[in-house]
């Protein structure tokens, strides 16, 4: 069962926090965006989640090439360049001392009027927080999840690209209130063709024998499914071929997911967790299985000399 939200301020976490706004480094408590701000109005922005470990940022230049991307796609033109945004990302977790956490880097349109005509936009607004994070409890790393399908369909791919991390998450987090009225952390999405696209907030692989040879096959769904381009999950594809075990891009139902032999979720906050059960049916033997505890292990280890890029 999830935990309960503790009744306490939710800010209180971040109150020694500092938060890199335009430019400049401001007391969490203290950093704000306008009411008229177009992010907020119209989650009219894009953001990326990167970690930290061990005092190295993962993938960053990924990520800032991702963002850069992101707000390419949407017409949003960064007020900072990639040099500029890297030095942001570091700044800030200088200041706040972290060694291992999390950093979320968002950019929103801007204020604005209270239309969603853009151009009254004068300019984006940047920002950069860096904290502590745990996504889920060790227990579900040794133990597995359990989760659902959820009846929330993922956008359309030609509705809203999956590759642009978007501010509007209301989708996932239809997803994710499902999940947790059943009583479990995650859900599955399925896109109008009914095949598997993603977590409410993470990648989906599973394992399934080769029709052939018996041998463990790693499966993901290709992007035109409608599931981000993970940089957790391009990690987990690349440990996977570098082990040896075959990785197939393609379309899942959920038939596959109730008769494979492992699942697992990826994502820069989840990392690499289990699934064990899902819509109350056992994945394999209801445990953790070999090639997922192979691949957390994998994971793990790289995560001591977190490649930058």
């Amino acid at each position: 069962m999830p935990e309960s939200h503790p009744d306490t301020n939710p800010l209180a976490a971040y109150a020694d926090r500092q938060v890199w706004v335009d430019g400049t480094l401001t007391p969490a408590l203290e950093a704000s965006v306008s009411v008229f701000d177009h992010g907020l109005l119209y989650g009219d922005g894009v953001f990326e989640g990167i970690r930290i470990y061990n005092g190295r940022i993962l993938k960053l230049a990924t990520h800032l090439r991702r963002f850069d991307q992101s707000a390419r796609a949407i017409r949003l033109n960064l007020p900072y360049d990639t040099a500029a945004l890297d030095a942001a990302c570091r700044d800030t977790v200088k200041a706040n001392g972290l060694s291992d956490g999390y950093i979320r880097l968002v950019a929103t349109r801007g204020p604005g009027s209270l239309g969603i005509d853009p151009v009254p936009c004068p300019r984006p607004r940047v920002f950069v927080i860096a904290a502590t994070i745990q996504l889920y409890p060790q227990s579900y790393y040794d133990q597995g999840l359990s989760v659902i399908s959820s009846s929330v369909v993922r956008n359309h791919p030609q509705a809203l690209s999956p590759r642009i991390k978007s501010l509007n998450y209301l989708n996932n987090i239809l997803a994710k209130i499902e999940a947790l009225d059943a009583g479990v952390l995650e859900s599955v999405m399925y896109n109008l063709e009914g095949n598997v696209a993603e977590a409410s907030a993470d990648n989906l692989f599973i394992v399934r024998p080769d029709a052939t040879t018996g041998q463990p096959v790693l499966w993901t769904p290709p992007l035109s499914a409608g599931c981000l381009e993970g940089v957790t999950r391009n990690l987990v594809i690349g440990l996977a071929r570098d082990a040896g075990i075959t990785v197939r891009e393609e379309n899942i139902t959920r038939h596959d997911l109730y008769t494979c032999d492992e699942f697992f979720l990826t994502g820069s906050g989840a990392e690499v967790v289990p699934v064990v059960t899902i819509d109350r049916r056992d994945v394999g033997t209801g445990k953790p299985g070999p090639v997922t505890q192979q691949l957390i292990t994998a994971f793990r280890a790289l995560m001591k000399h977190a490649p930058e890029d």
